[in-house]
């Protein structure tokens, strides 16, 4: 190592404060500028971050020099190993020359320095049986450590990489060396500034039983300030054995008690050798010469010669290396005398807290995110069907509307901050509404969610939007990771997706789940990747419903829908005085159903002329009577009707492709919806006579109730959507075995704990 190099490093580590290299103070602000800004980029998913298809236990650290990631990678290997999961590793390779990912095993070539790497092939001698694989795109390496059959990847050095998305972060820190002087490369150590340590889901403290407890203390205060205390953990090297090469032949291993004997040259070239050599003298071995080398050094003939030479001159014994030393020697160079290796591996002085930790962090926790009461209806049944598939994981709904009610009835976890706005949602039809909201803190409450969304993100899976592209556009900014879109809002049948909001989906969704085949033609041909496999909307349909006991087959059946945002509370008297108009022309009978998300007592109260029974089931104005479904699902009512009086969005089209004509008022949101059901419903103006002049004419009109019937069912398609959307993210997104993984590590743990007891 030159004089040039040893000088510099010597300031980076905080040794020589007074030297010239402060010089390259000011230096850091740009890294630290840059590093701000790339890690904004992910988060936001202008960069693209994806979820691999195993779960990812990350190795990294903030520093350069060695923090004993090696050891650490398979410590945890081994831990996965001893609980019955296929572990495998995914490593960079110190400068490796190969484009494409490779396994060590595969060739004759991996097992090259130059194609492999050093630390992986050491890795590949200690783990055999193991898969590890070199990959400079980390997220290629672990698709391809999945087609090799490992269960779950752990990934040397990589908390920095942003583009693949990870389950557990795990942090080394230098002992004795931890934060070198502070200050940010090139003027520093470190990578990132010591905030970076606050994504970290856990930080161990390495090397502890090489420095004093007051050095622990120190270090573990100065975290503490970015980590909360439970995150950090202490890591010992513990020295297994020796590796004696002699004469050429296979090494002989030989206990650590075992001193060498005579003098030796010790040379090493890993991130920080003062802990080996400490260690070295401290057993009292004779130390003829040091000889230090830059950390990855690949060692030529000449090095060796001059190694030989040394040894010769001081008349030493032989020579002192780590093990990662001897993947750099060359084959075709021999060191003359014997060789004595120095094994080490990690210890943990508090396992069972640290994988107990790493256990509840590897657990699935998937997200449901939503944005509008039809939506959320959706969102309810898709998380349910999570729920069931994905038994041991942790299942939360975020509503962009509303306060996730729905979710709540079903107990589903809501994380989002509530947002009841004047208009029940952010609506995209009605400017006066629009800015109604704004006066009402839409605004505020915007920035609410996304804040909420980017502290809490990252503990999430790939998300799952029920919605459109604001919602996949807003769950992107707040989480960085390319989410999945179950596409409720748009179709070619009305606008379509204009060309930003396709750019977006073909830049940055893992995958689109369409309302109908025209729009999955439509994404498709834009590069979207993009399917159907049913209407969302039918997936609502519940068979496990009891229908509504209609009281005789002589009247028309008439389901009557208020509709589901606020305004429900106004438009009930449109709804029911257009019923009891109906009622003096037709003889029929009534259903309302009021959404789940309104207050049925406090609608009822606001009604005038009417009269509501004791129990709430129905409501009365002299000759006309109204069943109130407060119970169930308006499928439960539409199945055996005849026809739909509905002011509602999700419902109104659930009911039409049940195959129910639906009457509706003229306004610009239902003028789309029209545009979905086309001949399958009647737009009038919103008053109670037109209402009823419609619904009249439809129930006298068998041919006209047929078409607009058979319209209904042909446009809204069938189920299925779901489903589909639950097997990708099994499949494809790799959530069967996240929860497989999770639960063999926890019956582990426990049958561990349970051994530990008995004893």
């Amino acid at each position: 190592m030159s004089r040039i190099v040893r000088s510099y490093l010597s300031y980076t580590r905080g040794e020589s404060p007074a030297s010239p290299w402060n010089l390259l103070y000011p230096t850091q602000f740009v890294t630290r500028a840059w590093m701000r800004l790339r890690i904004f980029l992910f988060e936001r998913g202008i960069f693209t971050t994806v979820e691999p298809k195993l779960p990812v236990v990350s190795i990294g650290n903030n520093s350069f020099g060695g923090t004993n990631k090696t050891p650490m990678c398979e410590y945890i290997v081994r831990m996965f190993h001893e609980a019955g999961i296929n572990a495998g590793l995914v490593s960079r390779g110190y400068k490796t020359k190969h484009p494409e990912p490779i396994w060590i095993g595969q060739d004759e070539d991996s097992f090259r320095r130059d194609i492999a790497g050093d630390e992986p092939l050491m890795l590949a001698k200690r783990l055999p049986g193991v898969s590890i694989v070199v990959a400079k795109n980390r997220v290629k390496g672990v698709e391809l450590l999945s087609d090799l059959g490992a269960e779950i990847a752990v990934t040397d050095d990589t908390f920095q990489h942003r583009r693949m998305a990870r389950d557990v972060d795990v942090v080394l820190v230098d002992g004795t060396c931890p934060f070198g002087n502070g200050r940010v490369i090139p003027a520093g150590l470190m990578r990132e500034p010591k905030t970076a340590f606050g994504r970290a889901d856990m930080v161990v403290i390495t090397k502890a039983n090489q420095i004093t407890e007051e050095s622990v203390r120190n270090t573990r205060t100065e975290l503490e300030k970015y980590v909360s205390p439970e995150k950090i953990f202490v890591a010992e090297i513990n020295y297994d054995s020796w590796l004696v090469y002699e004469n050429g032949s296979e090494p002989v291993t030989k206990p650590i008690i075992e001193k060498p004997k005579g003098s030796y040259v010790v040379f090493s070239a890993i991130g920080n050798p003062e802990g080996f050599y400490r260690y070295v003298a401290g057993r009292g071995i004779t130390v003829a010469a040091e000889r230090t080398y830059q950390d990855h050094h690949e060692f030529t003939a000449e090095d060796v010669d001059k190694l030989n030479d040394l040894a010769e001159r001081l008349g030493a014994s032989g020579f002192i290396c780590t093990e990662k030393d001897t993947m750099n020697l060359p084959k075709d160079a021999k060191l003359k005398l014997p060789v004595y290796v120095l094994r080490i591996s990690v210890v943990m002085p508090e396992k069972e807290r640290f994988r107990e930790m790493l256990c509840e962090k590897l657990r699935p926790h998937l997200m449901v995110a939503s944005n509008g009461y039809g939506e959320d209806a959706i969102g309810v049944i898709l998380a349910k069907k999570m729920r069931e598939r994905f038994k041991s994981a942790a299942i939360s709904a975020f509503a962009f509307v509303g306060s996730g009610k729905h979710y709540e009835k079903e107990g589903i976890e809501v994380v989002s901050p509530s947002v009841e706005m004047p208009s029940g949602g952010i609506v995209k039809y009605n400017v006066g509404e629009l800015v109604n909201d704004f006066r009402h803190g839409l605004g505020t409450s915007i920035k609410r969610q996304i804040a909420t969304m980017r502290k809490i993100g990252r503990d999430y899976r790939t998300p799952v939007c029920v919605g459109d592209v604001y919602l996949f556009s807003n769950v992107l900014w707040g989480q960085g990771v390319s989410p999945v879109l179950l596409a409720t809002a748009k179709s070619v049948h009305l606008s379509g997706h204009y060309r930003v909001e396709r750019f977006l989906l073909r830049k940055r969704s893992r995958r689109v789940w369409t309302r109908d085949a025209e729009t999955a033609q439509e994404l498709t041909a834009d590069g979207v990747s993009a399917e159907f496999c049913g209407n969302p909307v039918m997936d609502l349909i519940n068979d496990s419903d009891k229908g509504v006991e209609w009281k005789d087959d002589k009247s028309a059946r008439v389901v009557l829908l208020p509709g589901s945002r606020p305004r429900a509370y106004n438009d009930i008297s449109l709804v029911i005085e257009a019923a009891r108009e109906l009622s003096k022309r037709v003889q029929c009978q009534f259903v309302m159903v009021p959404a789940p998300t309104t207050n049925w007592t406090k609608m009822a109260g606001s009604l005038e002329d009417w009269t509501l029974s004791a129990d709430g089931t129905e409501l009365s104005c002299k000759e006309t009577s109204i069943h109130i479904h407060t119970h169930g699902q308006v499928t439960a009512a539409a199945t055996g009707a005849d026809l739909l009086i509905g002011l509602g969005g999700t419902a109104n089209q659930l009911c039409a492709g049940l195959g129910l004509p639906v009457v509706s008022i003229m306004e610009t949101g239902k003028l789309r919806q029209k545009k979905l059901l086309q001949e399958a419903e009647v737009l009038v103006d919103a008053n109670p006579v037109a209402l009823a002049d419609a619904a009249q004419k439809i129930l006298e009109d068998p041919e006209l109730w047929k078409s607009m019937s058979e319209a209904g069912i042909r446009h809204l398609g069938g189920q299925g959507a779901l489903d589909s959307v639950v097997q990708y993210c099994a499949s494809e997104l790799g959530w069967d075995n996240r929860c497989s993984v999770y639960e063999k590590f926890r019956n582990y743990i426990d049958a561990s704990s349970e051994t530990g007891r008995g004893e």
